[in-house]
């Protein structure tokens, strides 16, 4: 899988396909409480295995396709973190 530069947060695409259905009628057609998608929506909280099957199904998409979103995502913000030098177990 090649990584994306600077890939958006999945509650970015999130918002997108929201449209005009407020978080408040998204969340509950979800299952899931407004403040819990809010946090999605906003890019404070990630999208868990669980939600990227929710999605999934409310939208006919893949869940592959969010958690997919949301690993590049964290890639991309672990990859700008400074970590020491670490040698190779196997040669």
């Amino acid at each position: 899988m090649t990584r994306m530069h600077n890939p958006p947060h999945p509650g970015e695409v999130l918002r997108e396909y929201l449209g005009e259905t407020t978080v408040t009628a998204a969340a509950v057609k979800l299952g899931i409480n407004r403040v819990t998608l809010n946090r999605i929506v906003t890019g404070v909280s990630g999208i868990s295995a669980d939600m990227a099957y929710r999605l999934g199904a409310a939208f006919g998409t893949s869940p592959e396709m969010w958690a997919g979103m949301q690993l590049q995502y964290d890639l991309y913000q672990a990859g700008k973190l400074k970590r020491p030098k670490i040698e190779r177990l196997v040669a």
